[in-house]
């Protein structure tokens, strides 16, 4: 009995921990705090890097910000300091956010990375600017927890089994023990696990509906953006021209391939693979383009009537939202990879991010509009001064209206 007693002590802290994720806390904090707070510097209200410290109580500082006007009013001489100092400006309140939620942001800002400098590092930085640095303890608690699980289960029947034995010598009836498919106890502990791991997957799956992330389906030619985009840096532009005057990037015409593919009628490029590891005869995906169009190599002519080819749409939003190719692309400045990922680099084209709503919006929240020399942004004047007389550096889209309903809702 002393061996459980122990074993569950020892599980119980673990499986009872749960780590601030700063994951969820840059999502809460861009929600929440990052029209005022940057982590780094001033604007608004202060900068939050070392936040922690700068209260005694972290439970105060949790009050704080759910309602920093009972802070004030309880007299708290820091929390009023700051109040003078930024001129007596109220916080906004935020009652809805667990003692869980503010953890995360916490988090966040402890573990967020200093923005690299204009010029520095050393080109790739970019690359890799939606990824957070902070790491997520929560998986390694898991799988502590599940280890010292089982060392208590084991423990609990090499205890069970010394009692039988002792009973036994000292001639004292012993109970046959329950089988374990058998014991109410793990049978019901087991249906609550099954039931937490499928309300998680149902709900994941729930919210992941419409969404196809990662979809590459086969198209109907092995077309590589990476052969034509990468290695001979065809501008995007060329086979997608409506990305900088439509709505629609469109998906080029037939005619298009034929200006350069009626010169060049093989591949003699790098070899090419399928996802799945299938060797693409190149050649052979040129032949499929003439068939599509009609077109006789040898004769040099169109000899029968051509067909549309059939390609297969990657990146589909609802029919609700509202999405404009030309507005991201000549008034954003913004790059194809933002959006479509590596595509220099891709043989076969997936869909890169989710596109869901919270994606837009958190790049939205934090993507800097090239707003000097721009004359999409000429009637801003506001700020165009603040920004000349230093009260910010930038402006970010949700500052021009970007995170506004009826921009993408009209």
């Amino acid at each position: 009995m002393s061996v459980l007693i122990l074993c569950a002590s020892i599980v119980i802290p673990f499986s009872s921990v749960k780590a601030a994720d700063p994951n969820a806390g840059k999502a809460l904090f861009q929600q929440n705090c990052a029209s005022c707070h940057n982590v780094f510097k001033k604007v608004t209200g202060p900068a939050l890097q070392g936040v922690e410290g700068r209260w005694a109580d972290k439970k105060l500082l949790h009050q704080w910000i759910r309602n920093s006007a009972s802070v004030l009013a309880s007299g708290d001489k820091y929390a009023n300091q700051l109040f003078v100092e930024y001129n007596k400006t109220a916080m906004t309140a935020f009652p809805t956010l667990t003692d869980a939620d503010i953890d995360n942001i916490l988090a966040y800002i402890n573990t967020a990375k200093p923005p690299v400098p204009a010029g520095g590092g050393n080109g790739t930085a970019g690359a890799g600017a939606g990824t957070e640095s902070g790491s997520d303890n929560s998986l390694l608690f898991g799988i502590i927890t599940l280890i010292l699980a089982v060392v208590a289960l084991i423990l609990m029947q090499i205890n069970s089994n010394l009692n039988k034995l002792a009973g036994d010598k000292e001639g004292v009836a012993t109970p046959e023990p329950v089988p374990f498919y058998k014991n109410k106890a793990y049978i019901a502990l087991g249906i609550l696990v099954l039931f937490m791991v499928g309300g998680y997957f149902t709900i994941q799956g729930a919210i992941g509906l419409g969404r196809q992330k990662d979809y590459m389906p086969e198209q109907p030619i092995f077309y590589s953006h990476k052969v034509h985009a990468g290695i001979n840096q065809i501008n995007c532009l060329y086979c997608h021209a409506g990305a900088e005057k439509s709505k629609h990037a469109m998906i080029p015409s037939e005619n298009i391939c034929m200006n350069c593919h009626k010169s060049i009628n093989s591949y003699s490029g790098p070899e090419l693979f399928t996802a799945e590891g299938r060797k693409v005869d190149g050649t052979a995906e040129i032949q499929k383009l003439y068939d599509y169009v009609g077109w006789d190599a040898e004769a040099g002519k169109y000899t029968k009537p051509g067909r549309p080819i059939e390609w297969t749409k990657i990146h589909n939003l609802p029919d609700h939202v509202y999405f404009n190719h030309s507005q991201h692309v000549v008034a954003g400045k913004q790059q194809c990879q933002t959006c479509h990922g590596a595509i220099t680099e891709m043989d076969e084209v997936h869909q890169f991010a989710d596109l869901s709503m919270g994606w837009c919006i958190n790049c939205h929240r934090t993507t800097k509009v090239q707003f000097a020399d721009n004359s999409y942004y000429s009637i801003f004047e506001k700020l165009h001064q603040d920004v000349k007389d230093g009260k910010i550096d930038s402006v970010t889209v949700e500052m021009v209206g970007g995170t506004d309903c009826q921009k993408c809702h009209y």
